[in-house]
């Protein structure tokens, strides 16, 4: 009797090894299909600017204020001229900005209530979508000091209208390329890329062509005609 107890004992035994393993096996198998793979993937194009702009201010400085606005009638009709003369039809004269300023004691070091002079400074904004017009401009409007008018020129500035369209794109692009990759890891393991279990957009990086810059709050150069516009995609596929 202790005999056959002890063989079933033994049968039993083997049972549950056998399902233990069985189970530990499937759980092994499971848990590896759901395991995922996070690879980043990038694509860029470069583009060429499609508009551009140009901002300046005149600036004048007279006894009185009315002296000075007198001069900024007898001035802006020069500027637009020129700016004509240039190619440029699309000229938005701003509201101008004028201020006192006052008379300084070196005795003293500090400034005086006496009134010393009215400075007036009018901003002038031009666009144009021939951008080598607008950078030509910007090489070219200090030769208003010539005739006597005094021009402060901000840093032109260029823009690309498909950049929507083309953000789309290089989203799609750079999925795809993340998927490559992790083929590419996967390759040595025997192991397929499987479906896609999530997406992270990268920020945008639209440098100049040569730059190498990158930063966590994207990049948006406005001071290059032709661009490179980078996209970044994290994603998570499935292992099969």
């Amino acid at each position: 009797m202790f005999e056959k107890l002890e063989k079933y004992q033994l049968t039993l035994l083997a049972l549950i090894l056998a399902f233990g393993v069985f189970f530990a096996t499937k759980y092994a198998t499971n848990s590896l299909s759901r395991e995922g793979i996070t690879v980043t993937g990038s694509a860029y194009e470069i583009v060429k600017s499609d508009s551009g702009k140009l901002t300046f201010d005149i600036s004048i400085q007279a006894k009185t204020k009315s002296e000075a606005y007198n001069l900024m009638k007898t001035q802006l009709p020069v500027v637009k001229n020129y700016l004509k003369e240039n190619g440029i039809e699309n000229i938005d004269i701003k509201t101008y900005n004028g201020y006192y300023t006052y008379k300084y004691n070196p005795v003293t070091r500090s400034y005086t209530n006496e009134v010393d002079s009215y400075k007036l400074l009018q901003p002038v904004e031009v666009t144009s979508n021939d951008v080598n017009k607008i950078k030509e401009l910007s090489l070219d409007i200090q030769s208003l000091l010539d005739k006597g008018i005094d021009i402060n020129v901000n840093q032109a500035s260029y823009f690309y209208s498909k950049l929507p369209e083309l953000k789309v794109k290089l989203l799609g692009d750079a999925t795809t390329d993340a998927k490559d990759r992790a083929a590419a890891m996967l390759k040595a393991t025997h192991n397929r890329v499987g479906k896609i279990q999530s997406v992270k957009m990268g920020v945008f990086q639209i440098t100049d062509v040569d730059s190498t810059s990158v930063s966590d709050m994207g990049i948006n150069d406005t001071s290059t005609i032709d661009k490179k516009v980078t996209a970044v995609a994290n994603v998570v596929f499935k292992i099969k």
